[in-house]
Order: C-alpha cells, then structure tokens, then sequence
C-alpha cells in the first residue's frame, strides 16, 4: 500500500488536512498538519470554501489555531467556538486595495460588514509614515491596514505649494530621499495623485519609479487626464505611466480606471494596458462598481471646461453633505468656500463592466464612511460586486468576482510586503482573514442618499483568526487589525 493509500485509509478527513498542506508538509512546518482529535480555536464548519488562488471549490470544515488556518477538512474537526456556514461560502477576506484605512471604528465598521479584512491606502499617503502606523496602531483596528507615501504630501514637505508649479531639480531630489526614507520606514509603495498637482512634472513622476524600482514597491495612480478629447487625454495619461513603469522597471498600477484613464473610452484604454503588459511592463489597474466619482469642489478636477470634459452638467453634482444638487449658482458659491466634497454622477455602466470583467483589473473602493456621510462606496463595494455584478446581471463568475478582490491583490503587494503571501488565500498555513457569506443575499444597501447602510449577506468575518463578526454582527472589543509594512 502506498502512502496515498495509507491517507485515504486513516479517512477523508486527515487526507484532506494533508492534502491541504501540500500533501508532504514541503514548505510547511510539521505543526500545520494537526492530528484528527485536534481542539481549535474555531471551526467554520459545512461551508463551501472557494479560493481562487488554488481553484478550490468545496464543501470542508476549516479549523483554526490562534492567527492560522490550521486544518481544512471534509470531516468534522473540533473546535472550542463553532462558526456554522452550512449554506455560505467559506471566502478570503477582502482586501480593499484602494481606500485610506479609516481611523474611526464607524468606517471600520462599514468595510467589515462589507467583508473586508484589510483595507490599504494606496493612493496617495503621508510623508511621516511612522506616525501613520503609530496613530493607527494605538486606536486599534477591526482590519488590516498600510500606506504608501504619498507624491502630493512630498511636494508640500518640500515647498511645491502651488499645484499648477513643477518641482526644481532641487526639489526633486529631497522628494526622492523623503520617499526613500518612508520605504524604509515601512511605507508599501509611492501613490500619485497626478490630476491634482497638473504642474508636476513627468520628471518627478519618473524620479519617484525610479525609488520605486529600487525598493521593489509599487507605484499606485490617480492620472493625469480624465477625458478622450485633446488637449490632455486619456491616452497620453496612460502614456505617461506605461512609460515610465517600462524605463524605470517598477510596477505601476492606474487606481479607479472607471474614473481616471478609461471613462468614455474604456476598452481602448483597457488595450494599451493589454499591449504594455504583454511586452513585460508590470502595469494593472483597479475599479469601484458604482457610475459617480467623488472629490472636492476645490480640487483641479473642477478646473474650467470640466463640464465637457466629463459629459454633465451641474445637475448631476451633489453635496456629500446633504445630497443637494448643484445648479451654475450654487456650484460657484461652494467652490469658493474650500475643499467641499462631492458627487459626479458621470460613468457609464458599460465602462464599468469592461473593467471588472477584464483580467488586469481587481477591485478597490477608494471610499470610507465618516460621520455617516460619504460615497456609498466606502460601505458597499465588494457586496455590489458579487450580488449585482456576478450574481444578479451575470457579468462574472463568483470565483472570478472573488479573485479579483482577494489574490489579486495580495499578490500584487507581495513583493513589497511579503506578509500579503499568507492573505488573500484558503489554505494551511494562511493567515486566517475569512469572511462568510450568504451569495443568496448579499448586497449593498448603501446610496448616495444614504451612504451608512451595512451590506446584506455578510455572515462571519475573521481577522488573525479572531472573530470581529458573527451571525451578522459585529463583536464588541475586538480589533485585532495588524499593520501591513513593507519587510525591512
């Protein structure tokens, strides 16, 4: 009898442990394959457990020891707190790759309930990230959360206060060694802003891969241009990062590519991201399922000729605040007093849809709750995506939805921090982020309106092994988010 024989003969369950962990514990300490008469910390037991990352699609029990998936199984595992999942799917946790990590437990509360377990502020960023970490790691956290620095913060470190001015060479190079000590520091990547500060110039963009390159961390885009019509499109903007991601060798990633880079022109955009990619330039972009941007009525976005630009007319503009629409008049009053913040109503759909069902794209909200105002994104992206996007209309599958929100993006900041190799998977060994669901149910409740809605269908949900949510609620006390750096 040989050894598969002699697993199948101790019974499906161990074989399935062993199965799990590589079959011969290669890459595994001897501990991540436990005995049958294991105690657990917790059991999900009776799900359906769907990771991407591996392909797996089954019904299993799934046992956990203290931060770790320790066990998956098709026979009953013992635990000292049981998670039924009969019925739901068993999923990674989330990972939102495009949101400013929420200091308040309300916008926490928001991102959990949507299913995600860690959260990353990968579009723009401090300049002290030292503090940043600290800041959070004091308030304590329901998820996972990182930074990258951020080029907008950089320029005002060095004296670039006007938008519309170009940094000196000077200049340039003490951004360059502020970036580089924020890498060190633990920061995960440099985010750009490029719409917002139109006087930068392509030269700090390449200066900044360049730091990029050298400590192996990503650089994340807001582009320069927002529109198909000269001069200023979204083609040249597209340009600018495909080269210099291929003279600098860094990875470059284009943020909210329904908003930026791709509106009105989707699937050509999406095709210059094919080519460069094909020719080995590492570039991807992300997407929120939602037709309306968000930004303030001070920023550059709202510079002249923005209501051709994007195709709307005041109307379709609201106030964050109190959901008013916008008329030439009162459009004039706000922007004259400061950084008010609003709602475009100004995507169409189909862009949308190119987007999320293209390989190259995952999934980021680049949205928080605070106050309980804000784009409903910042509550109900991921739920609007596997009950709207996949289940409801059909334009992906659930195994295609959920890798876009949880090994792709994992394994898009490995590099720059390697602790993402044990997140964003189902396996022994991983880092136990699961959230549970219901893909009856699921769905985003949150409007425009109303933005603080929870999202239906969203189960269990554990971070480090810790449960935050259960049958629906989330649990007192606990925030057991750790810090995403990137290593050394």
């Amino acid at each position: 009898m040989n050894a598969t024989e002699l697993l199948r003969e101790a019974g499906p369950g161990l074989y399935l442990v062993l199965l799990a962990a590589g079959c011969a514990t290669a890459g595994q300490p001897s501990s991540a394959v436990p005995a049958l008469d294991a105690e657990y910390d917790v059991v999900i037991r009776n799900g359906r457990v769907m990771d991407p990352a591996s392909g797996t699609d089954m019904i299993a029990n799934i046992g956990i020891l203290d931060d770790k998936i320790a066990a998956i199984s098709s026979g009953p595992l013992q635990g000292r707190s049981t998670l039924d999942a009969t019925g739901l799917v068993v999923a990674p946790g989330f990972i939102d790759i495009l949101a400013g990590p929420p200091r308040q437990v309300e916008g926490q509360g928001f991102k959990i309930m949507d299913g995600v377990t860690t959260v990353l502020g990968m579009h723009g960023g401090p300049v002290d990230v030292p503090a940043w970490y600290a800041e959070r790691g004091e308030a304590g956290s329901l998820t996972n959360y990182g930074t990258v620095i951020g080029h907008g913060a950089l320029r005002t470190a060095v004296g670039v206060t006007d938008r519309y001015a170009a940094a000196t060479d000077e200049q340039i190079q003490q951004m360059v060694s502020l970036a580089e000590r924020g890498i060190q520091q633990g920061a995960i990547g440099i985010g750009f802003g490029l719409e917002y500060v139109p006087g930068a110039s392509r030269m700090e963009t390449f200066e900044l891969f360049r730091v990029a390159a050298r400590y192996n961390v990503p650089c994340h885009l807001h582009i320069r241009f927002s529109d198909p019509k000269p001069p200023g499109t979204n083609f040249e903007a597209l340009e600018e990062v495909i080269a210099a991601a291929a003279i600098s060798g860094a990875s470059a990633q284009v943020v909210h590519i329904n908003s930026t880079g791709g509106t009105w022109t989707m699937r050509q955009s999406l095709g210059l991201l094919e080519g460069a990619r094909m020719r080995g330039i590492d570039i991807m972009a992300d997407v929120y399922p939602y037709e309306a941007w968000s930004t303030g009525l001070s920023t550059t976005r709202f510079d002249p000729g923005f209501l051709e630009n994007f195709r709307i007319d005041y109307s379709d503009i609201e106030l964050v605040s109190t959901g008013e629409r916008l008329t030439e008049e009162t459009f004039n009053k706000y922007r004259a007093e400061g950084n008010v913040s609003v709602i475009a109503h100004a995507m169409p759909k189909d862009d949308i849809v190119a987007a999320l069902q293209h390989p190259l794209v995952m999934v980021g909200s680049d949205g928080v709750i605070n106050n309980g105002r804000g784009h409903p994104r910042g509550a109900g992206t991921f739920a609007r995506v596997l009950g709207r996007y996949v289940r409801d209309e059909g334009h992906l599958s659930l195994m295609d939805g959920l890798r876009k929100m949880t090994i792709m993006p994992a394994s898009r900041l490995e590099q720059a921090a390697p602790m993402m190799r044990n997140k964003g998977r189902i396996k022994v060994g991983a880092d136990a982020d699961i959230t549970v669901f219901d893909p009856n149910t699921i769905i985003d409740n949150a409007t425009f309106q109303n933005p603080a809605q929870f999202s239906t269908g969203v189960r269990h949900v554990l971070v480090n092994g810790i449960v935050v949510v259960e049958d629906g609620a989330i649990r007192d006390g606990a925030k057991p988010g750790r810090p995403i750096r990137r290593a050394g």
